[in-house]
């Protein structure tokens, strides 16, 4: 029992580095691409409602608490992280109930 506590926490934790470096590459690939093509892609993958709905939130955020800039907007970084990984569970279906109470 222990042991599969320790290969779910390894697990875990290689996922979690995997996640980061995939954070990454993909943060350094938006970084280099020209303003158009960003903007473009912003389009294309969340369409023009959804990109206002993420600006109007930003400017609402940011204008209450101007002094957690930085803060704020690591929280609409990981707010659009969460939203793209909810997204992603949605498409694999509904999943089963996880405890045995829900029947």
């Amino acid at each position: 029992m222990a042991e599969q506590r320790f290969e779910e926490e390894e697990e875990s934790q290689e996922s979690s580095a995997r996640k980061r470096e995939r954070a990454v590459e993909f943060i350094r690939h938006i970084r280099a691409m020209d303003r158009e093509n960003l903007h473009g892609l912003i389009l294309k993958e969340a369409g023009e409602e959804l990109a206002q709905f993420f600006l109007n939130y930003a400017t609402d955020l940011m204008s209450r608490e101007p002094e957690r800039a930085v803060q704020n907007a690591s929280s609409l970084l990981l707010i659009g992280y969460l939203i793209r990984g909810h997204e992603g569970d949605r498409s694999k279906g509904p999943r089963p109930a996880s405890t045995t109470w829900v029947h």
